[in-house]
């Protein structure tokens, strides 16, 4: 049997439990490390040890289909528990709900054991964690800093170890900034994916329930358990957890133009980014220098008329009656709503509008984006000093996301120069959620950093899962100007086409420049296996009716025949006629189009300014 606790991820912790390692000696590990980081100010409620230790035992013997089975987790103290009381950090707010959120069922239902409820910024609102009466949760990396909210205490409960993965909430930053201050993961899903039945709402048309990890795979498999409709919230939708595993080669990844980057003097966390930027290059991906002034408009919407009004709208009788219950920051901002009109709120609507059109055309041109997730790291002196101000400088590429109904991760990217961590922030359209989990599990790995402040080394790598699962789709192989990131991909993807893999060519093709095409083609040719070389080439996968619709679009001297594959499968892709080789390069030593290029016109990077 096994006896060595492990780390926290889920696959260590399903590892232990399939070889023999029981639930209840996990549950003593758990409260052994809560007393030994000592830290009050994390939980505002705890459950009992011998409780826990109950609901470990009739989970009984490890059981595969439950995919949190054993697996311990934290809810933020604004999300209800059955039988713990949710206060939102307001003591005389506190009720005892009967029923568990939706997503706390959901989870509970797939084996993971609630340890406690965690402290936050009052009533979701701040994105420092200090807007508490409750102690303050110590940055799990620098106890000098702030530990970032609003979901203060799920953050750091997962840094440390305690947990597996937390719930928070992320409204405006508060599922990122805290992940990006405490060196974890922080998926914060697109509006509507998690329920938010049984959550205390901030701005209910904002809302979302976000996830804490202390990996991108393991925030992935909760998101997997929990993103499903639920009839009870009106808000929820139907974002199927999809598109997780292989991503594409070269992905177009759009960052803010560098005269409006933003970091209020922190050189160190500008020097992050951009390594985290010469990660990505070195990963294959395109950046985009992308204008950011109509995003940082959209941020500052978002604690003015309408959504402040809507905070107010969300605790009014309970504000109105007990007013000086509030944090005197928290009674501050909410307090400011109560002059504002109706006539208020649709300005705040007619100008998100407005930027909206203005941003479309922006969030399109790119596969995603990557952002600092915060602009620096502040002490707790700095927060005594200047509460506001700077609780609205970590929103700076935050703040924006929801009102644009985009989805974001924050990932780890390393350690700063000073040993603080560094961490990005991907963003997607709505329901992009598993392109932006994807290449943000790859960073991560690609960072090498351990887990939090824990000093466990990342898991290993699983491998990526396809993401083609209709079996009436049809594989096509492209080997030139339709590979990802290539000037004709667009109409793979215009036809709805989805990556599947790169693959290689079994060893009997040639590889050749076509001259006078536009844009520039190679053009393969099948020969004998003892004449050619394995070549470099990326399988795409469309339904019956666009597989027709690309064929018949494609012009002479290009046709599609049958590709051999080195793994000893087949698939429809592009050949050229003969006649068309005539006075052709042969690149075939390079070993792909994608590697010829790169020889002609070395990639593009985005410096550091000066």
């Amino acid at each position: 049997m096994n006896s060595t606790i492990p780390a926290f991820d889920i696959a260590s912790l399903h590892d232990f439990y399939r070889n023999g390692g029981g639930v209840a000696k996990i549950v003593e590990a758990v409260f052994a490390r809560i007393a030994a980081v000592n830290d009050p100010g994390i939980f505002i409620h705890l459950a009992k040890k011998d409780f826990v230790l109950a609901e470990a035992e009739k989970l009984g013997s490890f059981d595969p289909s439950r995919p949190l089975f054993g697996i311990p987790f934290a809810v933020k103290d604004n999300i209800d528990v059955a039988g713990m009381p949710t206060t939102a950090a307001c003591p005389d707010y506190a009720y005892l709900p009967e029923q568990d959120a939706t997503i706390v069922r959901l989870l509970k239902n797939a084996g993971a054991l609630v340890i406690g409820k965690t402290n936050l910024d009052q009533f979701a609102t701040g994105l420092v964690g200090v807007r508490s009466p409750y102690p303050i949760p110590k940055n799990a990396i620098d106890p000098k800093l702030v530990p970032g909210g609003s979901s203060s205490g799920s953050a750091v409960a997962t840094a440390q170890g305690i947990v597996s993965f937390a719930l928070g909430t992320d409204t405006a930053g508060s599922g990122r900034i805290p992940a990006g201050l405490n060196n974890i993961v922080g998926l914060k899903p697109s509006v509507g994916a998690l329920s938010t039945t049984g959550v205390l709402p901030a701005c209910r048309t904002l809302d979302c329930v976000s996830i804490f990890a202390l990996t991108v795979d393991d925030a992935w498999t909760v998101f997997s358990v929990a993103a499903q409709h639920d009839e009870a919230d009106a808000y929820s939708k139907t974002i199927a957890p999809t598109g997780f595993g292989a991503a594409l080669p070269v992905l177009t990844i759009g960052v803010p133009a560098k005269a409006e980057l933003q970091f209020f003097g922190d050189a160190v966390m500008e020097a992050a980014y951009f390594n985290a930027l010469s990660a990505l290059e070195k990963l294959g991906h395109k950046l985009v220098e992308i204008p950011f002034a109509a995003f940082y408009k959209v941020a500052n919407l978002l604690y003015e008329g309408a959504w402040v009004a809507e905070r107010y709208a969300a605790i009014k009788p309970f504000f109105d009656t007990r007013e000086q219950s509030l944090h005197p920051v928290t009674r501050k901002i909410y307090g400011a709503a109560k002059t504002l009109s109706a006539a208020d709120a649709f300005s705040g609507l007619y100008a998100l509008q407005a930027l909206k059109k203005e941003i479309a055309p922006l969030i399109a041109s790119v596969d995603l984006f990557c952002v600092p997730t915060a602009p620096t790291h502040y002490t707790l002196a700095d927060l005594e000093a200047e509460p506001i101000r700077e609780n609205s400088r970590l929103g700076t590429y935050t703040n924006f996301v929801n009102l644009l109904d985009m989805c974001g991760i924050a990932v780890p990217t390393g350690t700063r120069s000073d040993g603080l961590p560094a961490s990005v922030t991907l963003l997607a359209l709505s329901g992009r959620d598993g392109l932006t989990a994807t290449l943000a599990r790859d960073l991560h790995r690609a960072s090498g950093v351990r887990l939090g402040a824990t000093g466990w080394s990342q898991p290993p790598s699983v491998p990526p899962t396809s993401t083609t699962q209709d079996a009436d789709l049809i594989n096509i192989v492209v080997v030139g100007a339709h590979l990802s990131g290539m000037p004709l991909n667009h109409q793979l993807t215009d036809l709805g086409g989805k990556f599947s893999r790169v693959a290689q060519t079994s060893a009997a093709y040639r590889l050749y420049t076509l001259t006078g095409s536009v844009p520039p083609k190679p053009g393969m040719t099948r020969v004998g296996e003892d004449e050619g070389s394995e070549i470099e080439v990326e399988v795409w996968t469309l339904t019956p009716a666009a597989f027709g619709a690309f064929v018949a679009a494609i012009p002479a001297p290009m046709s599609i025949g049958t590709i051999m594959l080195s793994d000893g499968t087949s698939a429809k892709g592009f050949l050229v006629e003969p006649l068309a080789l005539v006075g052709a390069l042969d690149i075939t030593n390079y070993g792909g189009w994608r590697a010829f290029q790169s020889k002609l016109s070395p990639p593009h990077r985005v410096d550091k300014a000066s």
